[in-house]
């Protein structure tokens, strides 16, 4: 369905018990961060809230997107999948043969369908411009700061428009932006995104680039900002899509090469120009759950703000999963497993991006599996589609496995591997925050096969039975007191791989200790040993699983252990292999890495006994103690590291 505006999307939330009202006053600085981040991470991802008293002259709302139900009121359908199968019908009606007159004329009603999601152009103003500021001044809107060490307030929720200046072709994407001033602010879009193509566009022509960001409207938008399509296909085609109506758009008042959504709250209209110095933007403390690093990025200069009467100002926090973030994920996961199935990879069947790989980390697909190396085929072409060129950590499946569920999965995947032969690495384009990478922007990546063995795949100097479940951790902690913490009870549900806690302290130390541990007769068996930091509890699963993802470049960071087996009917050994992964922080000193090494994300003290303080008064339900609480001894220090 198609919302009149971001009011109506409230108003629907309001109806249907999804909304918290917030009425007492609570700081844009950091509190209203701490807030949204205790109501996004209780099951199914809270409520959205209304902050109603800012300090400022508009209210802001959070968290709207943050649960199933939510994003599926957003995108206007029951469920997520819903989507996915229109798309995957019309992908069918399109491709297939129209040999007669009458399937030629079936087609019609469809392609007027099509005009109807166009975007279009309008004449006069629209409600977007209903009040225009006299003085720009960004700081007169309630922009949040999320987090401690975040290097100011940031605009979290802006849906950004740019033009190439060649082709006149639209892009609407979605980049953090700092506030420097009245009118300044950073425009932090990465070299691999479209808008910064289109810069390098004006530089060659050094022209100045007109810019504009809209706030709020339909919730369609912001979603649309955010999703995988392919160069050149305007966003605002997916949203007239989603919406089952066109996006009406109206020319911005200073920059009016660029046209923004009618229905929009908010307006920045503005210019970045080539001949300016880069401005040092970040840290942040982003998606991944750790601060991103600070970086030179354009300036964007500030030369309207716009904004309808009454208007809301739409914000949102990423940080330590889950968070809202993980839902606007979820909702591309399921609707692009059907552009990519009839296009790219005939074979998949299913795709999960699970919240502790913060989207590219890691991802799961199941394919059907018909002849050996398929796997492999799967592979390279998904990490060369579009955006899951980020991606880290691939896990192939085949089979009936349900790989929404994870025990499942994991029992379904180490039956199948060899971490010998079946775990492959390379090496590509890595998303920018990814702070493993020894270089920015490029590192390792892994593909698991997990899938069933043809024939041809299988390596017959291998043999493998379940490891004892109920070998010595103390024992283990005793011969290596390095060992922090151990994690065996996968082992125990047919899952051979162990969690391993250790605190390093010189050069090759995972290496070596991995060795060892795998010269044990009882480790015997086992597939895979996850190396984490000694401050990460190696038995809260989902927390380790987190950090070691963050912590890992797959094709630096393994260590394979092969070890013979004796066997008394023949001269030739038969092997068992188990794969180590360090996903331990890395330093100059004991790793040779020499990129700074960010801290992950928590909320500082005082922010919390203000909230706690403060509760009560919110009328939003039982008191839910600050999640960062949980988080306070895994810090590094205050500040990001500096190797």
């Amino acid at each position: 369905m198609a919302y009149r505006n971001q009011q109506h999307f409230i108003e629907c939330l309001d109806k249907a018990g999804e909304l918290l009202h917030i009425k007492t006053f609570v700081d844009p600085k950091l509190e209203m961060a701490e807030i949204t981040d205790r109501m996004s991470k209780q099951p199914g991802g809270g409520k959205a809230l209304l902050f109603e008293n800012t300090g400022y002259k508009f209210p802001v709302l959070m968290n709207a997107y943050g649960s199933e139900k939510r994003m599926c009121m957003a995108l206007g359908v029951e469920h997520l999948n819903d989507v996915a199968s229109e798309i995957e019908n019309l992908f069918k009606l399109l491709s297939t043969p129209k040999e007669g007159i009458i399937n030629k004329l079936k087609l019609l009603p469809k392609l007027n369908e099509f005009g109807s999601w166009m975007p279009r152009v309008k004449k006069g103003r629209g409600e977007c411009q209903e009040i225009v500021m006299n003085e720009p001044d960004i700081t007169m809107l309630p922009v949040i700061t999320c987090w401690p060490k975040d290097g100011g307030p940031f605009v979290t929720l802006p849906v950004i428009h740019t033009k190439d200046p060649t082709t006149n072709t639209r892009n609407v994407g979605m980049y953090r932006m700092q506030v420097f001033g009245p009118t300044l602010t950073g425009m932090h879009w990465h070299k691999h995104k479209v808008s910064a193509k289109h810069f390098n566009e004006y530089k060659k022509l050094n022209k100045r680039m007109p810019v504009a960001v809209a706030l709020g409207g339909d919730p369609v938008y912001a979603y649309s900002a955010t999703a995988p399509l392919p160069e050149n296909v305007d966003e605002y085609m997916l949203a007239g899509f989603l919406r089952k109506k066109k996006v009406e758009l109206v020319k911005c008042i200073s920059q009016p090469e660029i046209e923004v959504p009618a229905d929009a709250d908010f307006i920045i209209e503005g210019y970045v120009d080539p001949g300016d110095e880069m401005i040092w933007e970040g840290p942040f403390g982003d998606h991944t759950g750790y601060y991103s690093l600070p970086d030179w990025y354009p300036r964007f200069h500030i030369t309207a703000i716009t904004h309808k009467k009454d208007p809301v100002y739409p914000a949102t926090i990423v940080g330590i999963p889950p968070q809202e973030d993980a839902w606007l994920g979820k909702a591309t996961e399921r609707i692009f497993l059907a552009p990519i199935k009839m296009t790219l990879i005939p074979e998949i069947v299913d795709m999960d991006m699970p919240v502790e790989g913060v989207f590219h980390n890691l991802v799961i697909a199941q394919i059907k599996k018909d002849y050996a190396g398929q796997g492999q085929k799967v592979m390279n072409a998904m990490w060369g589609a579009g955006q899951m060129m980020f991606n880290k950590i691939l896990v192939l499946v085949d089979g009936v496995v349900n790989i929404q569920d994870y025990e499942e999965l994991a029992k379904y995947v180490f039956k199948n591997i060899n971490p010998a032969t079946d775990i492959f690495f390379s090496q590509g384009p890595m998303d920018v925050l990814d702070h493993s990478c020894s270089k920015l922007g490029f590192g390792g990546k892994m593909c698991i096969d997990g899938t069933a063995k043809q024939e041809e795949e299988v390596d017959e100097n291998f043999q493998y039975s379940m490891p004892n479940a109920q070998f010595s951790i103390s024992e283990l902690r005793l011969k290596f007191p390095e060992i922090i913490g151990v994690n065996s009870s996968l082992l125990k549900n047919q899952i051979p791989c162990v969690i391993i806690s250790v605190k390093k302290n010189r050069k090759g130390h995972i290496k070596e200790l991995h060795e060892q541990i795998c010269s044990l007769e009882e480790i015997k068996g086992v597939k895979v040993i996850l190396y984490v930091e000694h401050t990460v509890d190696a038995n809260d699963l989902p927390t380790a699983l987190w950090r070691f993802c963050n912590n890992l470049d797959p094709k630096r960071d393994y260590h394979l252990c092969k070890r013979p087996i004796s066997n008394i009917r023949s001269e030739i050994s038969n092997y068992w292999a188990c794969m180590g992964f360090d996903g331990t922080r890395k330093t100059k000193e004991l790793d040779d890495f020499h990129r700074d090494w960010p801290n992950i994300i928590v909320a500082d003290d005082e922010t919390i006994k203000a909230v706690d303080k403060k509760w009560n008064e919110l009328n939003i339900g039982k008191f839910i103690p600050s999640p960062s609480l949980k988080f306070k001894d895994q810090l590094y220090g205050q500040e990001a590291v500096v190797n």
